[in-house]
């Protein structure tokens, strides 16, 4: 049986993580909320995964190149690596770190690629928990019409059933992280507008942030 360390403990910042499938619109939702949440004064820290570093690159582009295993030690490497000198950083500075896909991502794709979750947990051993883990989802056909609107960025988005497989495998993804205690909510994004899924998302912040520091808002 896999045993896991004990949680980092926590930071004075927040990590808010946003991951679906794609052309769910995570990207623009978590755009759109470091926008509002910047605008209200408060410190905000915007990151993706993979990261902008070497390692993040060569994952976020090599999926073509990269299947199975390596394209997992590639992706929780980069993880790991981003914690340690962006994000962690940015949460000890009091920052609300928004993070466009995190472990769920992984959890998912590398699912798809044939890997089990506790082999994803494994490599991701040791990760911050976000203080919520928000999952975008919808209709897989009015998911995938979008994303086939703007293209497939990685050889999982231009596989023909890809909004179908993603759609169901986050359903199963949601109940991963509530068993391991992980603040998680799912957004249905199948009619709403960019900006009200941003308006949304951006409530639910400040509810975290009340529950963290009830006397500072």
């Amino acid at each position: 049986m896999t045993t896991f360390a004990p949680q980092p403990r926590r930071l004075a910042g927040t990590l808010i993580t946003l991951d679906g499938p794609g052309g769910v619109g995570k990207s623009t939702a978590a755009r759109l909320v470091a926008d509002a949440l910047t605008a209200a004064g408060l410190p905000v820290h915007a990151t993706t995964q993979p990261s902008r570093a070497a390692l993040g690159e060569m994952a976020r582009h090599g999926t073509d190149t990269y299947q199975g295993m390596a394209l997992a030690c590639l992706c929780a490497a980069d993880r790991h690596h981003q914690l340690a000198v962006e994000i962690l950083p940015a949460l000890r500075d009091g920052k609300i770190v928004v993070c466009d896909r995190y472990i769920a991502s992984s959890l998912v794709l590398q699912g798809l690629d044939g890997l089990s979750s506790e082999t994803v947990w494994q490599l991701n051993h040791g990760v911050y928990r976000p203080d919520l883990a928000i999952i975008l989802n919808g209709d897989p056909q009015v998911i995938d019409a979008r994303l086939r609107s703007r293209g497939g960025h990685s050889r999982f988005e231009r596989a023909e059933d890809n909004s179908d497989l993603e759609s169901g495998l986050y359903l199963h993804v949601e109940h991963d992280l509530h068993a391991k205690g992980w603040p998680v909510t799912t957004m249905d994004c199948t009619t709403d507008t960019p900006d009200t899924i941003a308006a949304r998302i951006v409530t639910l912040i400040h509810h975290v942030l009340q529950e963290k520091n009830p006397a500072c808002l």
